[in-house]
């Protein structure tokens, strides 16, 4: 079973396009399946429905939540589907089970006025002025454009040449998505790019290789990872004066959704600015729509006057 996970996360990468980020879920949900596997002496290969779904008990009992284990038994499907094409197995086990689904209940949204508390306070938060400079662009544009923190630390420095108005992004699946700049996010990413290259012209001149990202970073990746950037946002909360657990880089991305869609923004929009595949992903904002609706219906349909 080693060996088809090897496979499996190879057709992944080559078929699908999946990023770093995708196939290493993968490989931890599948991991930890074939792991409950070996522990309740099961023989992997022959594993049937009812086996798969004794290891969604065990996660339920675990106290995992709900889009956790729909997301581990996804990961298992489409292990199953995998080795059932390419003929690993002459049946698919896990066809016909149906999971928990994912809960749409939307997280806690922070308000314009702890966004705005919070930008302001990256401008204040580093040791030092460049340090500043290049937190308050991460979070001007994090909140400007609703991007994915992956797609946020890994930006090319190619895309803010020339100043542009629109943001080119590549996403999930490499897919390539466009979103508009701000004025104060172009203006600060301009000022952050002059910084940047003046940086890298002293590293140059010191024998080191230039960096092809925005946030480079001497690490391996090359560039600022997700595990700094979302420290980095919760030392910037604390400095705003809101709660650290209410921040995350993620919960920008719903702010920027939420904020769109409560001040007359179309989902379908919001949809292509997030980069959903689906239109079922961002519904979980409708709740937003439904109150503006409402509104608009109590302050201006006759009956209500």
């Amino acid at each position: 079973m080693s060996n088809w996970l090897g496979m499996f996360l190879e057709a992944k990468a080559a078929e699908d396009g999946s990023a770093k980020n995708t196939l290493q879920a993968y490989a931890r949900d599948l991991n930890d399946f074939l792991s409950w596997a070996e522990q309740m002496g099961h023989d992997a290969n022959g594993l049937g429905k009812r086996d798969i779904e004794a290891y969604l008990v065990s996660c339920d009992a675990q106290g995992l939540a709900v889009s956790t284990r729909a997301r581990r038994l996804s990961a298992v499907k489409q292990f199953y589907r995998f080795a059932y094409e390419e003929r690993l197995r002459s049946d698919n086990p896990a066809i016909d089970i149906s999971g928990p689904g994912r809960s749409k209940a939307l997280p806690q949204v922070l308000s314009e006025d702890e966004v705005e508390r919070l930008l302001k306070a990256a401008a204040q938060t580093g040791r030092s002025p460049v340090d500043r400079l290049r937190n308050s662009t991460l979070m001007e544009l994090l909140y400007a454009t609703g991007m994915r923190v992956t797609e946020l630390v890994s930006l090319p420095v190619s895309a803010a040449r020339g100043d542009p108005k629109m943001l080119l992004i590549l996403g999930k699946g490499g897919k390539e998505r466009i979103v508009p700049l701000s004025p104060d996010a172009r203006a600060l990413m301009q000022d952050w790019l002059k910084a940047r290259d003046e940086a890298e012209d002293v590293a140059r001149a010191k024998g080191k290789p230039p960096s092809r990202f925005l946030f480079a970073s001497r690490g391996k990746e090359g560039h600022m990872t997700r595990h700094r950037f979302y420290l980095l946002i919760k030392e910037i909360a604390v400095t705003a004066g809101v709660s650290p657990a209410k921040v995350s880089p993620h919960k920008l991305r719903h702010a920027f959704a939420t904020h769109l869609l409560s001040n007359g923004a179309d989902l379908r929009a919001i949809q292509v600015l997030l980069g959903h595949a689906d239109l079922s992903s961002t519904e979980i904002y409708t709740h937003v729509l439904e109150k503006r609706l409402s509104e608009l219906v109590h302050t201006h349909h006759p009956l209500a006057k």
